[in-house]
């Protein structure tokens, strides 16, 4: 099972809200997931990160892998 630190699209048109998801990479982007460990608003100002450091770096030992945005979003949180 490859499984992946990713975005989940929430929110309204033109308003994105992301989930930061532990899921299977076969899943669809907004499909079922593993579980939640943080979420990202672009649209505030500054935009606003909260992602459980804690369990990112568990996820990571375990083997997931995060995708390009995720690891750029953990590397401002200081988590990687």
């Amino acid at each position: 099972m490859a499984v992946k630190i990713r975005l989940r699209r929430m929110g309204a048109k033109k308003a994105p809200f992301y989930r930061v998801v532990v899921a299977d990479s076969r899943y669809p982007r907004n499909g079922r997931f593993i579980e939640e460990i943080g979420y990202y608003d672009p649209m505030k100002e500054p935009a606003v990160i909260s992602i459980d450091g804690e369990k990112a770096k568990d996820w990571i030992a375990k083997g997931a892998q995060p995708t390009d945005t995720v690891r750029a979003l953990l590397k401002k949180t200081g988590v990687q």
